[in-house]
């Protein structure tokens, strides 16, 4: 009896899945939750595990065709049947499986035959070339009226031969576009289309959190089993700033704003498949601990395509970092239904003047772009210049006055 291997109902807004990877092929054997094949829909990608031990009798949905939620991917047998019916079939075919294997010796016997009688027409160079080449005589034509190779006839062959591959080899590759990648080009196209983005930029003196972070990393590291990274102080010093500013952590929906009184941050990760924002919830109730931890575990999620909808929903506030990629500038478009977006840099050690002196400080550009529908250029800038107080100050953070 078959079982029906169905696709999973993945999130309120998911209606279709795009098979990326069957993992088993017909016939393979499993056991009962081992994966069987992975799909894409437009925020993860997930594993179909199977619902119980057997093998893959009949593949419905092949490699890149997208399937609906509840769509049937295959049909699951039985293991033990199928190799009751592959024995069984193995009897019945035994006197033409002889037959055909007498075939395929007589058939290799007679190609031997002929290729010594071919070798015995041709010199050695020519024979050494053809068979450096991995080529066949029979491949080449030759010049000569009694038909003889030439080792001139094979070189032109071999020449031919790679002009004509080069030739043929496409100048384009064309790839379609995962689920995830196409949902990331909708939702950025949408959100400049639909938001009034603007941004206004920042410098942080980063020299406070550097000797903190120096200071305390191996008290930290042996705490929490994780190294104090600069996010912690990043989202500590965001919430503390939507609590001053309000409006940054609302939304437009329809006519009405909706002002939120959670904290819910989403840390932009890169991956092989696209840009993924997987949330730290609550991050007002964390601790640096609690968030680089959290951080540390999203992020390890995002990389092996192992996300859920939890970990994908419900965001608020976005922080995305270019400088781990070595961006010194950018200007991040807002993740919508959000109003702001905070992009942080890498640190660079420059020239500032303090206190009428030139010094040289470890510096941060900062990028906040935001919805200007919403919130007002008074509120971007005092939301931005709160968050570089906060960092330049973080006994601000740790103390919380």
């Amino acid at each position: 009896m078959s079982i029906e291997l169905i696709v999973p109902t993945l999130g309120e807004s998911i209606t279709e899945a795009t098979v990326s990877k069957w993992l088993k092929k017909v016939g393979d054997s499993f056991e009962v939750d081992e994966p069987l094949v992975e799909i894409e829909t437009d925020k993860i990608t997930v594993e179909i595990p199977a619902p119980s031990a057997g093998s893959i009798s009949e593949i419905k949905v092949k490699e890149g065709a997208d399937v609906n939620i509840g769509g049937v991917l295959a049909l699951l047998g039985d293991s033990q049947k199928s190799n009751n019916i592959s024995k069984k079939n193995s009897k019945i075919e035994n006197n033409s499986e002889v037959k055909e294997e007498h075939k395929k010796l007589k058939n290799k016997t007679d190609n031997i035959i002929s290729y010594k009688n071919e070798n015995n027409k041709l010199s050695p160079s020519v024979k050494k070339l053809i068979e450096e080449n991995h080529l066949s005589a029979n491949q080449i034509l030759p010049t000569r009226s009694d038909g003889r190779l030439t080792k001139e006839d094979v070189m032109n062959f071999i020449k031919t031969s790679s002009s004509s591959l080069q030739s043929s080899k496409e100048r384009e590759e064309i790839v379609k576009m995962s689920k995830i990648r196409k949902t990331i080009a909708t939702r950025l196209k949408e959100s400049q289309n639909t938001a009034a983005i603007l941004t206004t930029f920042n410098e942080v003196d980063m020299s406070e959190i550097t000797k903190v972070r120096e200071s305390k990393k191996e008290d930290f590291l042996e705490r929490y089993n994780v190294k104090l990274g600069i996010m912690s102080f990043f989202v500590k010093a965001v919430v503390q700033s939507l609590q001053e500013f309000p409006a940054v952590n609302a939304e437009i929906r329809d006519e009405n704003i909706i002002y939120k009184n959670h904290f819910d941050i989403g840390i932009a990760v890169g991956t092989e498949k696209g840009l993924v924002v997987p949330v730290l919830k609550n991050a007002d109730t964390m601790s640096f601990g609690d968030i680089e931890q959290k951080i540390v575990e999203l992020s390890t999620k995002a990389k092996d395509g192992s996300l859920t909808m939890e970990d994908l929903t419900g965001g608020t506030f976005t922080i995305s970092n270019g400088g781990i990629y070595g961006s010194m500038l950018s200007t991040p478009i807002i993740n919508r239904p959000q109003s702001g977006i905070l992009g942080i840099h890498n640190i660079q050690k420059r020239a500032v003047v303090i206190d009428d002196e030139i010094v040289i400080r470890p510096m941060m550009y900062l990028a906040f772009s935001y919805d200007h529908r919403i919130i007002d250029g008074k509120e971007s800038v005092g939301f931005l210049v709160s968050i570089k107080q906060l960092l330049e100050n973080p006994s601000k953070l740790i103390l919380g006055v």
